[in-house]
Order: C-alpha cells, then structure tokens, then sequence
C-alpha cells in the first residue's frame, strides 16, 4: 500500500555532513536531540495543551456517560425537621421528620442525556486527533525548512571548497606566469562570493534550527546512521467515502455536529424543571405523656413547563448544529481539492528530480573536462568559472528537489489527514 521514498545523497555531501562543524550542537552531549520527522512531531504534540489535558477531557467525558446511566436524573436529597413547643407552651409537643426527594426523568431525558454524554466521548477524541494533525502541519512546515537550510549550507560548503581550490591553482599559475593578476583578483572574488554564501546559509540554518527548537523543545541533529527522511508516499486514493471517514478534520466536525444534534434534542425535552418523588416518614406526639404516632408520606412533585424556559438553550445548539454542518461541507471540498493538489505536486516534483540529476551528471562532466583543459592552459579562466558555478548551481538544485520531492510527499500525508512517521 505504501511505497519508500529514499534521499541518496551525494557523496561528498554526506562526508561533508558528517565532518561539518555547523552541526556541533551548543547544547551539552546529554540534551535531548531530535533527528527524524517523527521524534520532531511526538517531542511537539508532548508540549501541547491538548495533549496536557487529555486524560481530563477523556475522564469528564466517561463520567457524564456514567451519569447518564443513574436511575435518577438528579442525586437524591435528604430531608429532616422537627417540631417542638418548648419556646411558647412546652406542653411536650413533639414532630420530627425524615424524607427523601428523588429528581425523575422527563420523558425520553434519560436517552437523550445518554446519546449526548456518548457524542461527548467520540468528540473529544476526534478534537484529540485533529489538534494533533494540526500540530503535525506546524512541525512538518519546520521539519522540512531545516532540511532545506541543512542542505543549503552543505552545497555552499562544497562550493566553497571548489573555489578555494581553484584560487589555490589560479595562484600557482600566476607564479609560474601563465595567468595575469586579474586572473587572480577573479578567483579571490569568486571565493569571497562562496564564503558569503556560507555565512548567508549559517543564518538561515541557525533561524530554521530555533524554529523547530520552538516547536518540539529539543535540538534538532543528523541522525548517527544517515539521512533517511523521507516518509511513505500513500496509495492512490480510494473513494471519497474512505478518505472522510480516517480524515481527523472531518471527523471533528462530523462529531460536532452530531454532539450539537444532541445538545438540541436534549434542550427541547428539559422544557421544564425534573419531576420529584417525595418519601417521607413523620413521628410525633401532641402533649407530654401521649404515645408517639408514626406516619408515611409519599408524593410527587411536577412542575409546570414553560415554551421560552429553553428557548437560548435551543437556539444556541441549533445554531452551533448549522456552524458545524456548513464548516463540515466546506472542509470535505477544500480536502478533496487539497489533496489532489498535493498529488499532482509529488508527481512533478518527482519529474524535477529527474531533470535536475541529469542536469547534474551533465554538469560534473563538464566539469572534469574544463579542469582538464584549464589545467593544459586550453580555455581561460571566467569559462572555467562559469562551469563551476554551473556546477555547484546543478548540485544545489539536485539535493533541494529531492528535499523537495519528500517535502510534497510530506503535504500529501497531511492533507490526507495522515500522522508523521
């Protein structure tokens, strides 16, 4: 169902990776690291609010459902009094009383508070989820940033030990007399372009680095076995149906709607306060000396309803109901263009690679060819250093399409509501 996209680095990219000191992280040897897109997405969805908060969201929510299993709509109340005349006559009149009033059921509440507590649950794991497909946007936009700031500055690294080289040669020669002096200022200047570009790379690395940092709260790091970042491009797309029904935003929406469904049909059942069943028992005497009499009392309270006691309570859930619909039916289109989209991204960036890797196997024998002949004193020096700008121009292009390349894959897991792995 899934297939492995792989980046092959070039090779001297991965050595200079590997002995770059841009790398060496501030931070002490045991600070925690993140090298891979999904140690990045746990480290950040472990610092969010939701996540902080789940176990309470998901509790509440079983224990509304538990209520709504009680036999009573309300906790019952107790009830005790007495009665004396000890304040005026104290002839021994005595009367005490224990009861028990028990909130019933409206018709159809105890069912209708049972399907809302059940949306209640399915709800808040939903909003679980599409909170942590949104965190997964934040981290991958980071994620794949620093990727491209990485392999910017190794392409400069590489261009700038290209250019100390030829400044190195263009200096021997300029000895030996072959080459002029404006000769050498061209090579002095082409190396200080390639340390500019560096210096300008250090800068946009250090900024991508402190935004992922921001994130996930740990250092981002080269992985110690290689760089292997790409994740799994998904399987053609099913029917519509199927991509709905495991999307985390649709689902949140569509539970929301139903949680508001229910809010409402509740609402207009409680049009009035609950009936109660009063049990009560009374003991008493009516003087000194008399024998105490017991009696039982049971009875029942309803009170009257009333069209407009619920009427905000209706209106807002009807209101709430209709928001998450409109919302419901708008996000399944934007998904679908979305993702369609983000299809048709892959499948030129992967037309990109291509072009750009023949560019490059074009270019580095180009270049091996112009050394030779600079080196035999057979082309001049600007023909040598528009090839090896060329040169380093197509080795850039090459690594920033295949980052490209997993970076679109990446946007089409998003869009399809797919977490990192």
């Amino acid at each position: 169902m899934f297939r492995r996209i792989r980046i092959n680095w070039l090779p001297g990219l991965l050595l200079g990776l590997a002995a770059s000191g841009a790398w060496a992280q501030a931070a002490s040897p045991a600070s925690p690291v993140v090298t891979t897109l999904r140690q990045a997405f746990d480290a950040a969805w472990a610092r969010q609010p939701e996540a902080q908060s789940l176990d309470m969201r998901q509790a509440a929510a079983l224990a509304r459902r538990e209520s709504a299993d009680s036999w009573s709509a309300e906790p019952p109340a107790f009830e005790l009094s007495g009665k004396t005349d000890q304040l005026n006559r104290n002839d021994g009149s005595r009367e005490y009383e224990i009861g028990l009033a028990v909130p019933l059921w409206l018709p159809g509440e105890r069912a209708s508070t049972a399907a809302l507590a059940d949306a209640e649950v399915r709800a808040s794991t939903s909003r679980t989820l599409a909170a942590q497909l949104r965190t997964a946007a934040a981290v991958r936009a980071a994620y794949w940033d620093w990727q491209r700031a990485r392999i910017d500055i190794l392409v400069a690294r590489e261009r700038l030990a290209s250019a100390r080289e030829l400044a190195a040669d263009v200096s021997k020669r300029v000895r030996a007399g072959d080459l002029a002096r404006a000769d050498q200022h061209q090579a002095d200047g082409a190396l200080a372009t390639a340390e500019a570009s560096l210096a300008e790379a250090n800068g946009a690395l250090a900024g991508a680095e402190q935004q992922l940092r921001a994130l996930t709260g740990m250092t981002p790091a080269l992985a110690a076995e290689g760089l292997s970042v790409a994740e799994a491009e998904p399987a053609p797309a099913g029917p519509p149906v199927a991509l709905e029904a495991g999307h985390p935003a649709i689902a949140e929406l569509r539970d929301r709607a139903e949680l508001a469904q229910r809010s409402m049909t509740l609402a207009g059942i409680q049009g009035r306060a609950n009936p109660e069943l009063n049990l009560a028992t009374t003991r008493e005497r009516g003087a000194s000396g008399e024998s105490w009499q017991q009696t039982v009392t049971i009875g029942v309270r309803i009170p009257f309803g009333s069209d407009t006691r619920n009427r905000a309570r209706v209106a807002s859930a009807s209101a709430e109901a209709i928001e998450a619909e409109t919302q419901l039916r708008l996000e399944r289109e934007r998904l679908t263009a979305e993702v369609d989209t983000a299809r048709v991204r892959v499948e030129s960036a992967r037309n990109l690679v291509a072009s750009a890797e023949q560019r490059a196997q074009l270019a580095r024998e180009s270049r091996g060819f112009f050394q030779k002949a600079f080196r035999l004193g057979e082309t001049d020096l600007p023909t040598r250093l528009r090839i090896e700008f060329e040169a380093a121009e197509a080795e850039r292009q090459v690594a920033r399409t295949r980052i490209e390349l997993a970076a679109a894959v990446s946007a089409l897991r998003q869009a399809m509501g797919l977490l990192p792995e």
